[in-house]
């Protein structure tokens, strides 16, 4: 089921079968410049050679740590300040979470679409203040969330005039401190909100907030779930990568080395082919 494209992120068109299946890449937060910057053009260059459309990805502010003594980014100011750059340096499209109404404004100034945290999907204010902006939104569905009732976020954006939205499956709660994804989801999500859906892939494989305050995670059935959700339709991967997830400051235990990350892309690229 593809909608076709009604609005871009940077120069990629959301959802047109001409483009292929786009990739939302980057590491969980801005940890410092000079790093995210590297892995910006490891990304780039790694997407230019296989010719598939990438969005590069990094939060400025990690709002919902399980922590208070959890690293949470550069904040706003210096945050947008490296994204511009990556954005201006690399030429790719950038893409961000915000947490607060407030920062909406802002972060529309330098990114390329604005990205609405799962935990924070039914927040009305957020949802408006982002729909505002006129930028793309990419909402991720709430652990707790139904598909069809994914249809009721998307009312609330498009009241300001915006129907540019994208939707982000990412797992289910399962009982206490475990995820699990129901495909079904996918063709649920395009059929009630007739929207593009992405797979986040890595959030998927989360072992939310463990008793030591870090979240945990399965890193190695990102492949098959990244595999399973082209088949079942979705438009892009959503894919927090890290040069050396074990040193990661946030996330490494759910991310994938970027060393993996071009024969799995090579990977979903056939698979896609195929199914679509």
């Amino acid at each position: 089921m593809n909608f076709g494209a009604d609005f871009k992120i940077g120069n990629i068109e959301i959802g047109a079968p001409k483009e292929g299946i786009f990739f939302i890449l980057g590491p969980c937060v801005i940890e410092d410049e000079s790093l995210t910057l590297e892995m910006a053009y490891q990304l780039k260059e790694i997407t230019h050679n296989l010719q598939v459309p990438f969005i590069f990805k990094a939060s400025f502010d990690k709002a919902n740590r399980s922590s208070i003594s959890s690293y949470r980014g550069p904040g706003l100011q210096e945050g947008l300040r490296i994204l511009r750059r990556i954005k201006e340096e690399l030429g790719v499209p950038v893409l961000s979470d915000i947490h607060e109404p407030w920062q909406a404004e802002p972060a529309a100034e330098v990114l390329s679409a604005l990205q609405v945290p799962a935990f924070l999907c039914r927040q009305t204010d957020l949802l408006v203040a982002a729909g505002k902006t006129g930028l793309p939104i990419n909402v991720k569905k709430g652990q707790f969330m139904a598909p069809e009732d994914m249809s009721l976020v998307v009312e609330k954006i498009k009241s300001t005039g915006n129907s540019k939205i994208l939707l982000t499956e990412r797992g289910t709660f399962f009982g206490y401190r475990n995820l699990v994804v129901d495909f079904r989801n996918i063709p649920i999500m395009k059929r009630e909100t007739r929207l593009p859906v992405v797979m986040d892939v890595t959030h998927s494989v989360q072992r939310p907030t463990a008793a030591d305050g870090i979240t945990g995670g399965n890193p190695e059935f990102i492949p098959v779930l990244a595999s399973c959700g082209v088949v079942a339709g979705v438009d892009g991967i959503f894919m927090e990568v890290h040069p050396e997830p074990e040193k990661a400051l946030s996330d490494g235990k759910n991310s994938l080395p970027i060393k993996k990350l071009k024969p799995l892309l090579i990977l979903l690229k056939k698979l896609y082919n195929i199914a679509s």
